[in-house]
């Protein structure tokens, strides 16, 4: 072994450990909340820790459901977080596309006010958008989570304009050429195009509706109407918190970014794999 092999064979050691390390750091957590899920309430506290219960209660799952409406709690942030994600996806690609190749008068300094608008923390807008929301007849109701989506988010926005200004020009003078507008350049080139860039928005567009708990607080009150983050916060109580229960509905909760994850992993390669031009 040469002295370079030696070296790269020791950085790639290191750098390995490190990735383990790393892995183990999230795992852990991931395989404790399973463990806890299964377990009766007499293994919880005890020590040392049992990881794998003596007996698996699958009941605890069941339990879940028959203790609070979880099902609806589930459907109602499935339909909130998918037309968020629609919302976004719709309003921000068509955005970006304008920001990216058309041509208008103010463009650069409407581009830097959606820029600057990340900049406002979401504590100053809260107070405003919820008496406007109250005003139009919205609150204890879903249009309040997910309809602001269809009007765009900067950071989504920049992200799609970025992807968009790295695509070619030439396919834009090669559509119009023969024939096409700007609707049909964007609907038949730049979104097929641009499936990673689409892919990670919706992943992380609907990681952040499935997880979020201030909203529905703040506009809704009918427990039919609740979403899956505020169903959780049942299992807490002031003195006593139910483990168990709590970590069985998380997992089920947790479920469905998992599925989009494999999933979304799978398009990430594709859409790189297709979005290849050779000079």
């Amino acid at each position: 072994m040469t002295k370079k092999q030696f070296f790269t064979f020791v950085n790639k050691t290191i750098a390995y450990i490190f990735l383990a390390i790393g892995s183990l750091t999230m795992i852990i957590p991931f395989v404790w909340m399973i463990s806890t899920a299964l377990k009766s309430r007499g293994e919880l506290f005890v020590y040392p820790p049992v990881w794998i219960p003596e007996k698996l209660q699958w009941v605890n799952f069941l339990t879940v459901f028959e203790t609070l409406p979880f099902g609806q709690f589930f459907l109602n942030s499935m339909k909130v977080a998918l037309l968020q994600t629609a919302g976004t996806l719709i309003s921000c690609s068509s955005a970006a596309y304008a920001f990216a190749r058309l041509r208008f008068w103010g463009k650069e300094a409407l581009f830097a006010i959606v820029l600057l608008t990340m900049m406002i923390p979401g504590q100053v807008t809260m107070i405003p958008v919820f008496i406007i929301m109250r005003f139009l007849g919205w609150y204890d109701t879903h249009l309040p989570l997910w309809v602001p989506s269809f009007f765009g988010s900067a950071f989504g926005i920049f992200l799609l304009r970025q992807f968009f200004s790295t695509l070619p020009t030439e396919l834009d003078d090669a559509a119009k050429i023969d024939g096409c507008n700007y609707l049909q350049i964007f609907c038949n080139i730049y979104l097929p195009l641009s499936k990673p860039a689409l892919a990670t928005l919706a992943v992380m567009t609907f990681m952040g509706s499935w997880n979020n708990l201030l909203g529905p607080v703040i506009y809704l009150k009918t427990i039919d109407k609740l979403t899956l983050t505020v169903g959780l916060t049942f299992f807490q109580g002031q003195y006593v918190t139910d483990y168990t229960l709590l970590m069985a509905g998380s997992l089920i909760s947790i479920m469905p970014i998992l599925i989009l994850y494999v999933i979304a992993q799978k398009y990430f390669v594709r859409g790189i794999a297709l979005t290849g031009i050779k000079g």
